[in-house]
């Protein structure tokens, strides 16, 4: 006789769990639920050509696109589309900078995402580590000196707005006037903004970075899944009018130029950047971001009074902390075996900055019970209390 069981969904975990990568879970689309889970929809090519099919979410896209560009002045002519993440929008930005100048050199700070170095070697350009300052930030000076280095080459400079531990933004105007002094026209300015880029651009105007096309970019990308809450992988890829080098021909099998990294993409996930965008707004937005600045202040403070180091920078969601050990929690922290981060994303509930916190209050103070594996040579586990 054969035995059936109940059918049960994955378990993907306690959430709250979760504090060291971005992902914003505040926002949901039930509305949507029929079209993502009951229809094809294929946006395959260039967004601004709708090709033969008609099983596509084009006009959509191109909303979020000019819904962007407008948001990083890009102009009218913004020209883009939704990547299936920000390393694609990088890569897509480095290969139009190596077709455009064949010698190009990559530049990218040592807090700069992992996914460059991978976008350099896949385009065959070498690529150059710029040093950074305390506080994460692109070393102006460092940079420098390896321009001079590569005299007479082409450049193109990936900024990074949000690097993966601390948070930090490069200082992109800084940058591109340092191109000027230098007199380097064949260049590309990149701005790798998948996590701050949208909450950054919407501070007010005294305390909002200068960072988007009219500071320099030449091209731009922000995620969808860390702060505008598609709750699916995406990325929207941004320049201020289509790439001159792009190959405009016509692809008869689909009716559309092939200006994309990917074939086919997907149809739902500009769907839900449309609901998040033009659903919450600039305000929503807005207010969504200080909600998450004003946890991070509060998560900074609570680790402070109880005499765990840690560290934030201004206007950032992001706080570094000294490395757990042994808490009775599966906390995830990510980092390195010195320093952990938690950030605090729009969906993170206070109750679990305060669970965190009272874990570590407790490990500081060894007050924590916990099983650690030991051997007494008959194959015995006894446990010990952590010290």
């Amino acid at each position: 006789m054969t035995m059936r069981t109940a059918a049960r969904g994955p378990d993907f975990g306690d959430r709250r769990y979760e504090l060291a990568f971005p992902g914003a879970t505040d926002l949901t689309y039930p509305y949507l639920a029929e079209l993502v889970t009951g229809r094809l929809l294929n946006n395959v090519g260039d967004p601004f050509q709708h090709g033969h099919g008609h099983n596509h979410t084009k006009d959509a896209e191109v909303q979020v696109v000019r819904w962007l560009g407008d948001l990083f002045d890009a102009g009218p002519d913004v020209w883009g589309y939704v990547t299936s993440g920000a390393t694609e929008g990088t890569l897509h930005a480095v290969d139009e900078a190596a077709t455009a100048h064949p010698d190009v050199t990559v530049y990218a700070s040592a807090a700069a995402h992992y996914s460059i170095a991978k976008a350099a070697r896949l385009v065959r350009a070498p690529l150059v580590r710029v040093a950074t300052d305390e506080h994460d930030r692109m070393n102006l000076d460092d940079l420098r000196a390896r321009l001079l280095a590569d005299a007479g080459r082409a450049a193109m400079i990936v900024a990074t707005v949000g690097t993966t531990e601390r948070e930090a933004v490069d200082d992109v105007a800084g940058i591109a006037g340092l191109c000027d002094d230098l007199r380097i026209t064949r260049r590309r300015i990149h701005v790798d903004a998948a996590l701050a880029g949208v909450p950054r651009a919407l501070l007010s105007d005294g305390a909002r970075p200068g960072f988007g096309f009219d500071a320099g970019a030449t091209s731009l990308v922000v995620s969808g899944h860390k702060f505008l809450s598609t709750l699916t992988p995406c990325a929207v890829i941004l320049y201020p009018r289509r790439p001159s080098v792009q190959d405009r021909e016509q692809i008869p099998y689909i009716g559309s130029a092939d200006t994309t990294i990917s074939g086919s993409r997907s149809g739902h996930t500009p769907l839900l950047l449309a609901a998040s965008l033009l659903g919450q707004g600039r305000d929503g937005h807005r207010r969504r971001a200080q909600r998450s600045r004003d946890l991070a202040a509060y998560a900074h403070g609570a680790l402070r009074r109880i005499g765990w180091p840690t560290r934030r920078l201004p206007d950032t969601f992001t706080i570094t902390l000294a490395q757990p050990d042994l808490l009775p929690r599966p906390w995830v922290l990510g980092g390195d075996e010195r320093t952990g981060r938690i950030i605090c994303m729009p969906g993170v509930d206070r109750a679990w900055i305060d669970e965190l916190v009272a874990d570590l209050d407790a490990r500081l103070h060894g007050r924590i019970h916990i099983p650690v594996p030991r051997h007494d040579g008959h194959g015995a586990r006894p446990e010990r209390a952590a010290t």
